[in-house]
């Protein structure tokens, strides 16, 4: 904002001395002098002046409040005037950094300040009059924080991780590292240098290494590097500011670990100039020998990696070299069996390289080349047939004994001693051949039939056995072909074997279709000739055979000849085309029934067919209906059953009515001798002669009273659920006014007291009651009392 020439003094410059600030005198910093309440016209104005920003130095040591610059307005000799400050820092986050004495306009900083946190405050000024009237525009005022270097280079990582191939040449780029200051990097302050301190190991010079001391970027300085020597390098980095300055900046230190990469500048070198084997003639996948090889490249790498190459001595590809995986040996591998009588010994050549190529300027090395022998072992060979398998024809049916051929086997062990060879047979299915063991002749021993189950496609298949008397015994085995020729041997069969037909000739159905089947080929099978016998004279009669093609034939009933619903057997004969033909009589079961108008058997045209007469089929149909009639009246039976049994009264059956005996349970009786009871006393008595009849002791009559009996409510057939509640309590209601129900009434006679019974006589005692009792009230209590209340109520009729 523009000052105006009321400004009365500048701001002085500050001076640093041991990181602190020494401030010139206060600056005042008046307000324009044409207020708000100037006079009015026209009037020239002298030109603004620009005010100058208010430096601040960071991390000042105080003491605070610390005053920075004076405002005043030329108006403050008139009225009174209140002075503030407003912005980042006064009353807005982070508040009271700055404040401001409102009667005497001085500006005060707070607290120390740091840059790195905040570098620059925008405040106003304002003055106001009494009553709160702005009586001067507002002034910017700007506070810039003066760096101090309060902050060492810090690298992002401690420790940092490059690499550069080995043989690598002056100024090569290793890696790059960097550390940052938060000071200010305009100044001296945040201007960071490197420089190496020291290097490990130090071969092959303790400087192998420079970096650039503004860049931070790791180059080389010096050849030499060798991974085989020297395969990891450490080295310390220093970062300082001030310029690298060391007396008055601040610094700090990394770490940077430099991997020497490998090349393949070392060839591969065989441990021998010539190595050697020995393998057994017919053997595969064995190694025969083994091929050592040095290389100080990186183990496990491209570089190190061998392949091997066999480059002479092996035109027909014998042998292969694998490398093996961990000890990076060559393995000479026997891939195509090698023979003794061809081969005795191998010479080969065999070049080593590795995976990667060599480095640029790198030469092979004549050690890269090394010589095999191969020598053969000659075994004992197997013997083998020349043909495997062998193939013959003959025709099917020579008898026994017929020679077929010679298979005869070869021993390859052509430089051993000549070695006799014997014949076994191996796999012979049908048992139809024998070999001769000396010779391989071939004879058959049954008859060969085409048509066994032992032949497939025309072709029968035996295996033989060749063995030596070498030491160890070898065999081998050949497979013998016979192709069978077909012979007129087997005559054709009629088919099918049953069939129906409608006993009257239908328009659209009128025969059966036959055919015939041969085991026999061409030309000994189809096409068949079918004919009806001459004898009987019956089948001509009734049947006739009608050709339909070279295999079929219709087999049907004459023109107006009715034969009765059955089955009939018919002879037919069947020829086959064979040289001579072979024929054969065969009988097909026809079932002759009534149709419908489909030509479809009818359900009883089938019985019928079947061989039931009417009689058969009559006495089928009545022993069905006596069938039915039987489960239909037990049916009936089991529910005129239930329905008994729902109309059956309530009323316990009197076989299984046990309310009549009583059981008292609190007797404990004079001991062992009491323990002689009469159960049969406990039982109801049928009639009373036996009771008369036996000697005195305790007797029980049951008196039925003669009344007419009550009249229990009749159960439903289906009672409702709702009426069966209803039903239970009306039946319990009748059977407690019932006195003819049981319990009734007894007499009992108490004349016997056991036998042997240690208890004393109680006819010495009297009753305790005097005078005489009136049992009247028992008249009160019911039916069931009424002869108790007749025997003892009414005293006079006693």
């Amino acid at each position: 904002m523009p000052f105006t020439s009321s400004l009365l003094n500048t701001v002085l410059c500050c001076l640093k001395e041991k990181k602190e600030v020494i401030q010139a005198p206060p600056t005042v910093i008046m307000f324009s002098g044409s207020g708000l309440n100037g006079t009015k016209g026209l009037r020239r104005q002298k030109r603004d002046w620009v005010i100058p920003p208010i430096n601040v130095a960071e991390n000042s040591r105080g003491p605070f409040p610390q005053m920075l610059v004076s405002i005043r307005s030329d108006q403050d000799q008139d009225i009174s005037i209140r002075y503030s400050i407003t912005g980042v820092g006064a009353d807005q986050p982070p508040n009271e950094v700055f404040n401001i004495d409102p009667v005497l306009g001085k500006m005060f900083v707070t607290k120390p300040l740091d840059r790195e946190h905040r570098s620059s405050y925008h405040l106003r000024a304002h003055a106001v009059d009494m009553n709160g009237n702005q009586v001067e525009n507002p002034i910017d005022l700007y506070i810039f924080v003066i760096d101090m270097n309060d902050n060492r280079p810090e690298f992002k990582n401690q420790v940092y991780n490059g690499s550069v191939d080995e043989g690598s040449k002056p100024g090569t780029y290793v890696m790059h590292l960097s550390a940052f200051d938060a000071d200010d990097n305009t100044t001296a302050n945040g201007m960071v240098r490197y420089r190496i301190l020291s290097q490990t190991p130090h071969s092959p010079i303790p400087n192998m290494f420079t970096i650039n001391s503004e860049t931070g970027d790791i180059v080389t300085v010096a050849p030499g590097l060798d991974r085989e020597k020297v395969s990891q390098y450490t080295i310390i980095v220093q970062a300082t500011d001030m310029e690298g300055n060391l007396n008055f900046g601040l610094s700090n230190t990394a770490t940077a670990i430099i991997t020497v990469t490998d090349i393949n500048d070392n060839p591969p070198m065989l441990t021998s100039r010539t190595f050697s084997g020995e393998v057994p003639e017919n053997r595969v996948d064995v190694v025969v020998a083994n091929l050592t090889v040095i290389d100080a490249d990186q183990p496990h790498s491209p570089n190190w990696n061998a392949i091997y190459r066999i480059i002479s001595g092996d035109p027909s590809g014998h042998f292969t070299i694998r490398t093996d995986p961990v000890s990076n040996d060559g393995m000479v591998t026997v891939v195509k069996p090698v023979d003794f009588e061809m081969n005795r010994a191998f010479m080969l050549t065999v070049v080593v390289s590795n995976q990667a190529h060599l480095a640029s300027g790198i030469q092979s090395s004549l050690q890269s080349t090394a010589g095999v022998t191969i020598s053969v072992q000659d075994v004992n060979e197997p013997p083998y047939f020349p043909t495997n398998p062998k193939h013959i024809r003959f025709e099917e049916g020579v008898p026994a004994g017929t020679s077929l051929t010679t298979f005869s086997a070869s021993d390859p062990d052509r430089l051993q001693m000549q070695q006799l060879i014997r014949y076994s047979k191996l796999n012979d299915p049908a048992d139809w051949l024998s070999i001769n063991r000396t010779n391989g002749q071939i004879v058959t021993t049954a008859m060969l039939d085409r048509e066994s189950v032992y032949v497939k496609n025309n072709i029968y298949e035996a295996t033989f056995l060749a063995t030596d008397n070498g030491s160890p015994a070898a065999s081998g085995t050949g497979t013998l072909q016979i192709y069978l020729i077909d012979i007129n041997d087997n005559p054709p069969a009629l088919i099918p074997k049953e069939s129906q037909i409608c006993e009257r000739i239908n328009k659209n159905v009128n025969g059966v279709n036959i055919t015939a089947a041969d085991a026999d080929t061409d030309p000994n099978a189809g096409p068949f000739v079918f004919e009806l016998p001459n004898f009987p004279t019956s089948i001509r009669r009734n049947w006739t055979i009608s050709r339909l093609s070279g295999d079929y034939a219709r087999l049907g009933l004459r023109y107006q000849v009715y034969l009765e619903p059955g089955v009939y057997e018919v002879p037919v004969i069947v020829s086959d085309s064979g040289n001579p033909p072979l024929s054969n009589r065969s009988v097909i079961k026809v079932k002759v029934c009534p149709c419908d108008e489909n030509g479809d058997c009818t359900t009883l045209g089938a019985v019928a067919a079947a061989g039931l007469g009417t009689g058969a089929i009559i006495s089928i149909l009545i022993c069905i209906i006596i069938l039915l009639s039987m489960v239909l009246l037990f049916v009936v039976w089991i529910k005129r059953r239930e329905k008994e049994r729902q109309t059956k009264q309530l009323l316990i059956d009197p076989e299984d009515d046990v309310r009549d005996n009583i059981l008292k349970y609190d007797e404990e009786g004079g001991g062992e001798e009491d323990q002689d009871y009469d159960l049969s006393q406990l039982q109801q008595p049928d009639s009373l002669e036996h009771i008369i009849s036996k000697p005195p002791g305790v007797r029980r009559v049951d008196e039925r009273p003669i009344i007419p009996e009550s009249q229990y409510p009749i159960r439903p057939v289906v009672p409702h659920p709702g009426d069966i509640g209803d039903f239970i309590h009306e039946g319990l209601r009748a059977a407690d006014n019932d006195p003819t129900a049981p319990p009734y009434d007894s007499l009992l006679v108490f004349d016997y007291e056991g036998s042997g019974s240690t208890a004393g006589s109680v006819s010495s005692l009297n009753s305790s009651s005097t005078g005489d009792q009136d049992y009247d009230y028992l008249n009160d209590w019911g039916p069931r009392f009424k002869k108790l209340a007749d025997m003892y109520g009414g005293g006079d009729d006693d």
